[in-house]
């Protein structure tokens, strides 16, 4: 359990100092693909919250924020200039072709879900409006799968530690 107070330690004074908007930062660029901590900011959110160091409300909308806007800003990259680097150096990720055809054929079929729950898986969650606007979903698919996936994702990392804070309390300290 240490690893997860030294990861909180290291997110924590950034959102007390900063709040909502260090929340909107956070997952708006983990959203657009940078390697940052999105779902241990949502659970510090929660942990400081309980404590009353930020208002909960304010963060959820500021991390749902983000993360929609990441995504989408990540669709906008893919789908303007997504879909030739993909033919032109996908070799190099075994993205052939071929496969770039099968990807699209996947998108088409089952893109909602794919968008709705790679929010919950870390490297699919920072690459999918990427990949979505590269493989031409439709964009209004792609927004609604994005907000509720978003939604999803911010309530059970955000709002789950801060409801389930006191049972974990009387767990770990008996």
């Amino acid at each position: 359990m240490h690893w997860m107070q030294d990861g909180l330690s290291l997110i924590e004074p950034y959102i007390a100092a900063y709040g909502s908007f260090a929340i909107f930062v956070i997952i708006f660029f983990e959203a657009l693909g940078a390697p940052l901590p999105g779902e241990s900011a949502l659970v510090a959110i929660g942990v400081l919250a309980t404590r009353g160091d930020v208002d909960l409300a304010h963060a959820l909308i500021g991390a749902f924020c983000g993360a929609v806007l990441g995504d989408s800003t990540g669709y906008a990259i893919g789908h303007f200039g997504g879909r030739p680097l993909l033919l032109r150096y996908g070799g190099w990720i075994k993205l052939t072709p071929e496969r770039l055809g099968k990807l699209e054929g996947l998108f088409r079929e089952r893109g909602i879900w794919i968008v709705m729950t790679a929010r919950f898986v870390v490297v699919l969650r920072q690459m999918n409006g990427l990949i979505a606007g590269a493989v031409a979903m439709p964009w209004l698919h792609f927004l609604s799968a994005n907000v509720v996936g978003a939604a999803a994702w911010v309530l059970v990392w955000g709002l789950g530690p801060y409801v389930a804070v006191d049972w974990f309390k009387a767990f770990l300290h008996p």
